[in-house]
């Protein structure tokens, strides 16, 4: 047998979860000192630049629930039968006075009698349950009062009952009152452990009409009385005393017999035992003046219930929280059908990152950014560094085959931006081959998709020794230059695996001492609040990486806020002074040296605005014949790569703008990637 109900989930054609934007926000994070974990909840948090996140659902839940305690009041069913009681009497003496047959005692006592009312609305209803009433549209009114308490009543406990009951007869009335004795049978012997499937079976089976939810089992049944009963009693107690008073003895008058409320009065007691858990003694405090009656009024206590379990569902505050703990259905019913496919897309959004090798466990046990990541991370900031590049030459991409470098060999699959000449033959294979595996046949003609593009792959003509030194110290940390620096590193990190794969890089990370790094390393590393600039022990480093590449051009990049303020010394401890020691300077001039001595072409980027510094940077650089670049921070990235790509020949103007050199090779123009 086949089910069809309506479709929810969204745009069907839409595109799967794209984990760029996620996985570029998650970097920054990561970059920023945030563990993977929490950098992921972040962006769940925030959401992307089309896609609401869970911040923004939960605010629209707070939101919702203000509202409904805002606009309404609890008193609508004593309002509404406080009406019919005055529509009641109003035609009653209205008929005493037009009356011309009847005896004027009578009259006068009639009278008497109404005037002498209570003021209590319950009261005065319950005096005038043995009233004789002479109007027929006053007897009608009257009854209607206790047709209302009734379904009002019943519809707390059973959504929808007040409607279903309107008009019902004696009969109706006889077999709501047998169903609820059945129901309580049933719950009393669930609650001895002598029910059956078939007792179930068999209650379903007589009194089904009135459980429109269509419970499975007996758990499903109790659940769903459990909550709209539990949800009764919150209303009962947060009306205001005078309220419940007047309700209770009202309730006597339900269907003009106190039977019923006997009969609810045993079910929400066996109810309450099977589900204790259920918040029988909460309460909400409302502020409106539209009047709800009995059953919306509980309606709108399950709506605040449901809300309230919606929002600790989007906190994600408890242990092991997953996206997919939200209830979809609750949202969808709470907020609309788009809130539903946000929180959906957002939970395809948490398990496609856990799930696609983009985060992963350390044998530590906590999630870390994979290699698969980093470079995906890395392609985004080279885009973004690409961009930066061509849009400061302020010309076309003027492009020729063959530029990037010599022929490896090797193809791989074309990438906007791409400036190797194709791979004709990989190209046309893989445009056969998907032609044939879709059904088709070579005869018929083959055409050419993006997909089949591949390009032959380059290595640059000369290879270079790069070291990147990279300042770690206090003030990166403090100026906010932190993110930027790890932004460049991963940068050329990226360019240099993926373009120029015969050069050899080295990050190199110098605060108070320096250290080699990988990329990994670096790019997660925290944030460091010890004082000392230790460029003497960085350059030893990089010197030492020169040689181990005697044959390749050295490359140095130094990236810094600030003067040395500490050196290595020869037994391996750190000396550290601010302002800067003599010694201090004459250690690192000395290494600086040995670099311009191993034909180390070499770049500073000075961050920051001090004069002093720059003054002492531009002497150090015109020492060894270097540059000195001061960009700002969002240029870093395009300054570090620029330079490193050196001028091509006069076309483009990276070594005017970014300090780089066209003596030691063409690394070739390079557009993306």
């Amino acid at each position: 047998m086949s089910r069809y109900q309506r479709y929810s989930g969204g745009d069907p054609l839409a595109p799967p979860v794209d984990l760029a934007e996620a996985l570029e926000a998650i970097g920054e994070d990561v970059m920023a000192g945030y563990s993977p974990e929490r950098a992921m909840q972040e962006f769940l948090r925030r959401g992307g630049a089309e896609q609401s996140g869970l911040d923004d659902l939960a605010a629209r839940v707070a939101q919702k629930r203000q509202e409904l305690l805002q606009r309404h009041d609890l008193d609508g069913t004593l309002r509404e039968v406080k009406e019919l009681l005055e529509k009641a009497l109003l035609e009653e003496r209205k008929q005493l006075a037009r009356d011309i047959t009847m005896d004027d005692g009578d009259r006068a006592f009639r009278e008497l009698r109404l005037e002498s009312l209570p003021s209590s609305t319950s009261a005065a209803v319950s005096e005038l349950s043995s009233y004789d009433w002479t109007s027929s549209e006053a007897r009608e009114a009257y009854e209607e009062i206790k047709d209302l308490l009734g379904r009002e009543l019943l519809d707390q406990r059973f959504a929808g009952m007040k409607e279903a009951l309107e008009g019902a007869g004696e009969e109706d009335r006889a077999a709501i009152n047998e169903m609820l004795g059945d129901l309580n049978e049933l719950l009393e012997k669930h609650a001895r452990g002598e029910d059956t499937d078939q007792d179930f079976a068999d209650f379903m089976d007589k009194h089904g009409d009135f459980f429109p939810e269509g419970p499975e089992n007996i758990e499903e049944l109790l659940d769903t009385l459990a909550q709209r009963s539990a949800a009764a009693q919150r209303m009962l107690n947060s009306m205001t005393p005078e309220q419940r008073e007047e309700l209770m003895q009202l309730s006597a008058q339900a269907f003009g017999s106190p039977e019923l409320m006997e009969q609810l009065a045993r079910m929400d007691a066996n109810l309450q035992a099977l589900r204790p858990g259920e918040d029988w003694g909460g309460s909400q405090r409302f502020e409106g003046e539209e009047g709800l009656g009995l059953g919306d009024g509980t309606g709108v206590l399950q709506d605040l219930a449901d809300l309230d379990e919606l929002a600790e569902q989007l906190a994600q505050s408890y242990g092991g929280a997953r996206l997919d703990d939200v209830d979809l259905d609750k949202l969808e019913r709470q907020l609309g059908d788009q809130a539903a496919v946000d929180a959906r897309t957002l939970a395809e959004l948490e398990r496609a990152l856990r799930d696609s090798g983009y985060l992963r466990r350390s044998s530590e046990g906590d999630l870390r950014l994979s290699p698969k990541a980093m470079r995906q991370l890395g392609k985004s900031l080279l885009r973004d560094v690409a961009t930066r590049l061509t849009g400061r030459q302020g010309q076309r991409d003027v492009r020729r085959a063959g530029a990037a470098g010599e022929l490896t060999g090797s193809s791989r699959a074309w990438e906007f931006g791409d400036t190797e000449p194709w791979d004709v033959t990989r190209t046309v294979t893989n445009a056969v081959v998907r032609t044939a595996a879709g059904g088709g046949s070579a005869r018929g003609g083959v055409r050419l998709e993006l997909e089949d593009l591949e390009v032959a792959e380059t290595e640059a003509r000369t290879q270079a020794c790069v070291a990147l030194l990279v300042d770690t110290s206090f003030s990166m940390a403090m100026d906010g230059r932190w993110v930027p620096m790890k932004r460049t590193a991963l940068a050329l990190h990226q360019l240099i695996s993926s373009r120029f794969r015969g050069d050899a890089l080295q990050l190199i990370a110098f605060g108070r001492h320096a250290q080699v790094m990988e990329i990994e390393e670096l790019t997660g590393l925290d944030a460091r609040w010890a004082k000392g600039t230790n460029l003497h022990h960085g350059l030893l480093l990089a010197n030492r990486h020169f040689r181990k590449h005697p044959s390749a051009q050295p490359v140095l990049l130094v990236v810094t806020d600030g003067e040395p303020t500490a050196h290595l010394e020869s037994d391996g401890e750190v000396w550290f002074s601010y302002p800067p020691h003599p010694l201090t300077i004459a250690n690192t001039v000395r290494e600086l040296d040995a670099s311009r001595r191993l034909g180390a072409q070499t770049t500073f980027f000075r961050l920051g605005e001090d004069p002093g510094l720059a003054r002492f940077i531009d002497s150090m650089a015109r020492r060894v014949d270097g540059r000195m670049v001061s960009p700002e921070l969002d240029d870093l990235g395009a300054a570090v790569v620029g330079s490193y790509l050196g001028s091509r020949s006069g076309e483009s103007s990276y070594g005017d703008q970014f300090g780089g050199y066209g003596g030691w090779g063409d690394r070739g123009f390079w557009v993306g990637g």
